[in-house]
């Protein structure tokens, strides 16, 4: 019987994978841009692997390194007395190692421990360029995938080949790894999609993808409130094929007879939940985002999924209706609204929500099917790289508009303060306070600035002229009258200059008033607030005030990064993910190939199945034809 189960599950599978043959797959690319030696010169593509942290927005420069033992990078470089640790001065290493005999993630993880700063994969046969995923280990082996941290990338065989030949020949191989353009950046609003499952009963898999929400939930609504980002959840479900829509597997997990289904939770049909079960919280969560969204409260999806997943866990059998109806009612979302949403899952006619998910699941423009879960989109490009909050963020706001990044992009935890260092190398008056500097997510950028209404005008890195004679003055010296001041108190402390000097475009309104962090007559005496003691700012639970001159420091103990503008800390430690992956239902009975293969080709990325079970199907054919399996490659052995 056993052996009979065996072959009809191949059977089922072979028809569920002739469709993904017509799948989009979309390798996201950076580009790799070559130094030194002349020879080498110019810009290569290469592949952005799917675990690690890819540096969205940003570079990172470094010299190519082949090792003379070890090459594939299999084994740790301990073994072999090889160490590319960073020395005072010196280079990051970039490790270049070659494709074959072990996991994408086990070179890179070798790698890292090494010492390397980046590793560049060389492949071993000439074919367009594939994405690296993660493998699909689900016991401790697989626990270091979570704590690799430096990029990956994917080089073609012959450009690999053109490296190890200039390093054999004793070149210096100097690179320059570039994110920047590796994510669209059109303005100041970014639109992402997390494609996500309710199933909480997948292992560590699941566990470290509810930690992500958890974690993530902080900076996504203040992103989402101000009005920074568009936010999109999205479910992936599968249909059941007609030849097994009275069977019992296919009633036990899918819902408006067989057009919606989801694996058993369990992988055992005899006990717990249904992949029916699932099917239904995936669309309740679904359309109670659309209520909260048309309510102008979007983020609400955060509070729901975290709390969902804490109070109604399938291990403690309140994965129900009951319970979720409980949080929704608890959060003051309009119940009636959703269920209404969700319509009939016993209908035998189409759900109009879950058939939109299933739509969104095809590829569009350049981005290509959800062939992986979970799944990031971010301006509509998919993300590649561990689901880990820092990371993630990093990546999102490498898709903002350069200049227009909200406030939490610009922290030190994000990103580096280039103004902070020379000024940038851009023009500033010392004695004023002002500069043309402006850090940006990206960067800097050197633009004479706009001054209380006066524009100054100028090249930004060597000289800005104001275009008007009067301004009004906050916390800068009277740039109308610098010698006299107008009479008013002035002082400068640490490199700074602050002035009490009013005066207004109209002329109407000049005199003397401290400047904000400061109280006092504003003519012979302004004293500096202190806004700790006064319990002005810096009130939020966990933070911690030191006062300064003029001013004040705000920063969040433990793991907790400080937002000011909204005077709140949120969670900054990170938490990892790497793709999810389950296994299908066992269907009982014969499917005829023809019609079998006419719907999967009408519905090609409902018929989008795991690589657990393309490992299977790998025992009994060859998947060489099939594309998906070409260019996403689940570790690589």
């Amino acid at each position: 019987m056993g052996g009979k189960l065996v072959w009809l599950r191949v059977v089922w599978v072979s028809v569920l994978l002739w469709g993904s043959c017509w799948g989009k797959f979309v390798v996201e690319k950076n580009s790799l841009k070559v130094t030194s030696p002349d020879s080498l010169k110019g810009i290569y593509e290469c592949a952005i692997g799917n675990f690690g942290v890819p540096q969205y927005g940003g570079t990172m420069v470094g010299i190519v390194a082949y090792p003379k033992a070890n090459r594939k990078g299999c084994q740790s470089f301990e073994n072999f007395d090889i160490s590319y640790k960073s020395k005072p001065g010196g280079f990051p290493t970039f490790l270049l190692v070659d494709r074959g005999d072990c996991y994408f993630t086990a070179k890179a993880w070798n790698a890292q421990n090494a010492g390397a700063a980046a590793v560049l994969v060389a492949d071993n046969k000439v074919e367009p360029l594939i994405t690296m995923d993660t493998p699909e280990e689900d016991d401790n082996k697989a626990d270091y995938l979570q704590n690799i941290t430096i990029p990956s990338a994917l080089i073609s065989k012959s450009f690999g080949d053109s490296l190890k030949k200039a390093i054999e020949n004793g070149d210096m191989v100097s690179v320059n790894l570039d994110w920047r353009e590796s994510l669209p950046h059109p303005d100041d609003r970014v639109e992402y999609e997390f494609w996500t499952n309710s199933n909480d009963e997948c292992g560590p898999k699941c566990d470290s993808q509810i930690q992500f929400v958890k974690n993530f939930k902080g900076a996504a609504q203040i992103l989402e409130r101000k009005g920074y980002t568009q936010f999109t959840p999205h479910y992936i479900t599968w249909y059941c094929p007609e030849a097994f829509l009275l069977s019992k597997q296919c009633k036990s997990q899918c819902i408006n007879h067989g057009r919606y289904c989801a694996p058993d939770p369990e992988q055992d049909f005899s006990k717990g939940y249904d992949g029916k079960d699932v099917v239904v919280q995936n669309l309740r969560q679904v359309c109670l985002f659309k209520v909260a969204n048309e309510s102008g409260k979007p983020w609400l999806w955060w509070d729901y999924v975290t709390d969902f997943a804490i109070r109604c866990p399938m291990s403690d059998k309140k994965y129900t209706k009951e319970c979720a109806e409980e949080v929704i009612k608890s959060l003051g979302i309009d119940l009636k609204k959703i269920n209404k949403c969700m319509g009939d899952p016993d209908a035998d006619d189409e759900n109009a929500v879950l058939k939109a998910e299933q739509d969104a699941q095809i590829g569009k423009d350049s981005r290509g099917d959800v062939t992986i879960l979970p799944t990031l989109v971010i301006n509509n490009r998919q993300y590649r790289g561990k689901l880990d909050k820092a990371a993630v963020l990093k990546a999102i706001c490498a898709g903002f508009q350069e200049t227009t990044e909200p406030a939490v992009c610009l922290s030190e935890e994000i990103e580096t303060n280039e103004c902070r260092e020379n000024n940038g190398g851009c023009w500033q008056d010392k004695a004023a306070n002002i500069t043309a500097c402006k850090d940006t997510f990206r960067g800097r950028i050197c633009e004479c600035p706009v001054v209380e209404g006066v524009k100054f005008v100028g090249d930004g890195y060597t000289h800005c002229e104001g275009t008007q004679s009067v301004i009004l003055v906050e916390n800068l010296q009277d740039l109308v009258d610098v010698k006299s001041n107008g009479g008013c108190w002035k002082k400068s402390h640490e490199g700074k200059t602050y002035s009490a000097c009013v005066h207004s475009v109209n002329m109407q309104d000049e005199g003397c008033k401290c400047p904000p962090g400061f109280k006092g007559d504003g003519v012979n005496k302004c004293e500096d607030v202190d806004e700790c003691k006064e319990k002005t700012a810096c009130q939020c639970s966990g933070c911690k005030c030191k006062n300064t001159w003029g001013s004040y420091e705000c920063s969040c103990g433990d793991d907790l990064l400080y937002i000011k503008e909204h005077d709140t800390c949120i969670s900054k430690k990170p938490s990892t993910e790497v793709g999810w992956s389950f296994l299908w239902v066992i269907f009982f009975g014969l499917v005829i190939a023809g019609v079998g293969a006419y719907a999967v080709y009408k519905y090609r990325i409902r018929s989008y199945m795991d690589s657990e079970i393309r490992a299977i199907m790998a025992q009994y054919m060859p998947l060489d034809n099939q594309e998906a399996q070409n260019h996403i490659h689940h570790g690589e052995i």
